[in-house]
């Protein structure tokens, strides 16, 4: 039996053929310089494979040439405006390729990326290789990570296509292709006709269903900034300085006022006034054990976020880094919702296998001698990909590769190992018939479980002495001092990441993207204060999304919802509940409406103030 594998990119393929084949296989070159095939027996299920690839999405969608043009048509009716599907010419090779081998093969076994995306492309593959070998059957190889033994089992256990996935994306993109290109064109008419430095320049202002949402959020958190007013608030200050026991030098133990702050002065002097000079009475003193959780299993959204906050890589950066470990055997798939392993995952023989590496093989080795703790469970769950681990040991990496390698191999094992235990200490006194509170951590160092190898994160705390239940003493210190609020930070792209995964906004796989498009459209500028990167909207951003607010719209297409429901469709069609067909009218339905309002509304910008200012 002849069976065509076909992958997602060329160093699956290679991957996938160095291991099924053992290493004995032969290739040959195809037309498309980047892509060989390469042909073995596989005598586990007494077949001969051929296993190719193609690179990423095999076709593309468009207009047809009667609504291609922007003056073709008006760009309302581009909403019902059929579209192409065809593979384009930089893949046509591609595609000869694929027919040519099905039409030896009699099963299809697709090897692409085991996601949403992953599906379409999949059934892609299927209608190019069913135009060449009707008969042709198709099979699905589900695997996480290149390592032999799951790549094995995927081609011994293949399953189907799974077709509701597929639809889902094929409504995402022709949804994203309609409303992107009817906006985009109404954009950019009717500005560029208004506004002379948009004309002059020739830019397209572009819109995305999920790049507005994204540009919103970094446009209101620079409102929240630049409309920010401090204001002043009032609290009493209350310390005593000391000898510790330990250290035997003097040291200020700080206790907290348990009002924190009022923002009326005349309310905190007459507090004040009412404490008087009096002793201050130590009311209970709590002595207990407290402990800092080790890290959640890795994401997707984690990953990204850990990147830009620890690794100052930006989100797509650490995603694109992440993929070639994974194309290179050494980390599991990098996309992923899921933050819980399955209870029979073989945590110790990942373990084992970091126990050579000289920065912290001594702690895998420690996990293997008693030291070892099931990782914690999340609340995400995508039932397709465990959560982000190393497969295999990468001792000859650098740049980027070596520290994301790093994290994602220092958080896998903090998340086998305990959490970090340390000793509380809580001092509550009445001063006055005022109560305050000072509160000291002592980390106990035999303890630190799984903070020896998570570096990352940092568990501090100070002492105080020793006081007993009944004492009382004078202050040191018993004054009234004056703070100010403080203002907000623009966003981080950790950040937004986070923003963006709370409402919806894209998939753990494309966020990153998202961010990428805003920033590339000058939508967004990078700024650093210090050593951190803060994104701030250009004028441009501030018009477009201040445009879309002033307009009033009841679902605007600048703020999260619309796209929110969007996601929430695709996981009813894949769920069966909800069909491609209808998904696509919904949505298609909702933007129609909101496109008729904002072309009226922006028909009435006259001048450049009217728009940004």
């Amino acid at each position: 039996m002849r069976v065509l594998c076909v992958a997602e990119k060329p160093s699956i393929a290679k991957a996938i053929s160095q291991i099924l084949s053992g290493g004995q296989f032969a290739a040959t070159n195809t037309r498309n310089k980047y892509i060989k095939n390469y042909e073995f027996d596989y005598p586990q299920t007494q077949s001969f494979f051929t296993v190719t690839a193609v690179s990423g999405h095999l076709t593309a969608h468009d207009f047809y040439e009667t609504h291609r043009k922007w003056h073709a048509c008006d760009a309302f009716d581009l909403f019902d405006a059929p579209v192409e599907t065809k593979v384009p010419p930089d893949n046509k090779d591609i595609e000869n390729n694929l027919m040519t081998q099905a039409r030896r093969a009699q099963v299809l076994m697709i090897w692409t990326d085991c996601d949403r995306e992953g599906e379409h492309i999949g059934m892609e593959i299927a209608k190019v290789c069913r135009k060449a070998n009707a008969t042709i059957r198709i099979k699905r190889a589900r695997f996480s990570a290149i390592i032999a033994q799951q790549i094995h089992n995927a081609a011994q256990h293949p399953v189907e296509l799974d077709k509701r996935q597929a639809d889902a994306v094929e409504a995402r993109i022709m949804l994203d292709l309609k409303v992107g290109a009817a906006f985009t064109r109404l954009q950019t008419l009717i500005l560029q006709g208004k506004i002379p430095q948009i004309a002059d320049e020739k830019n397209v202002v572009s819109y995305g269903p999920c790049q507005f949402p994204t540009l919103g959020f970094v446009v209101q958190r620079y409102s929240l900034v630049k409309n920010f007013v401090p204001e002043s608030f009032w609290y009493i200050y209350l310390s005593l300085t000391r000898p510790s026991p330990s250290q035997g030098t003097a040291e200020e133990t700080k206790f907290n006022w348990k009002r924190n702050h009022l923002f009326d002065e005349v309310v905190v002097a007459n507090l004040y006034d009412r404490m008087g000079n009096s002793l201050a009475v130590v009311t209970k003193v709590t002595n207990k054990t407290t402990k800092k959780w080790k890290p959640l299993p890795l994401t997707t959204v984690e990953l990204q976020k850990a990147g830009s906050r620890l690794l100052k890589l930006a989100p797509k950066k650490v995603l694109d880094v992440a993929e070639k470990l994974y194309q290179q055997g050494f980390v599991s798939y990098p996309r992923t919702e899921t933050d819980e392993f399955d209870k029979d995952f073989d945590h110790m023989g990942l373990i084992a296998k970091q126990t050579v590496d000289p920065s912290w093989g001594a702690f895998a080795t420690s996990l293997q001698q008693g030291g070892y703790n099931s990782p914690r469970k999340g609340k995400n769950n995508d039932k397709a990909h465990p959560p982000i681990h190393p497969t295999a040991h990468a001792g000859n990496l650098a740049g980027d590769e070596k520290r994301v390698y790093e994290y994602i191999t220092r958080r896998y094992l903090a998340c086998c190992s305990k959490d970090a235990e340390g000793w509380q200490t809580t001092v509550d006194v009445v001063c006055g018939g005022e109560e305050f509170s000072a509160t000291g951590v002592c980390l106990v160092v035999k303890e630190r479980n799984y903070l020896n190898v998570y570096i990352y994160d940092k568990w501090t705390g100070h002492t105080v002495p020793d006081f007993q239940e009944g004492e009382e003493f004078q202050p040191t210190l018993c004054e009234i001092r004056q703070g100010e609020t403080s203002r907000p930070n623009y966003l981080t792209e950790a950040d937004l990441v986070t923003l963006m995964d709370k409402n919806g906004i894209g998939t753990d796989a494309t966020i990153a993207q998202h961010i990428q498009t805003i920033i590339d459209r000058d939508y967004v500028i990078e700024r650093m204060e210090g050593a951190t990167k803060y994104l701030v909207p250009s004028t441009l951003g501030i018009g477009l999304i201040e445009g879309y607010n002033q307009i009033g719209l009841v679902k605007n297409v600048s703020k999260p919802q619309m796209r929110r429901e969007t996601e929430r469709k695709m996981v009813q069609v894949c769920e069966g509940t909800v069909s491609k067909n209808d998904m696509l009218i919904e949505g298609l339905n909702q933007y129609k409406e909101m496109f008729v309002i904002v072309r009226r509304e922006f028909q009435r910008v006259t001048s450049v103030c009217d728009f940004f200012c």
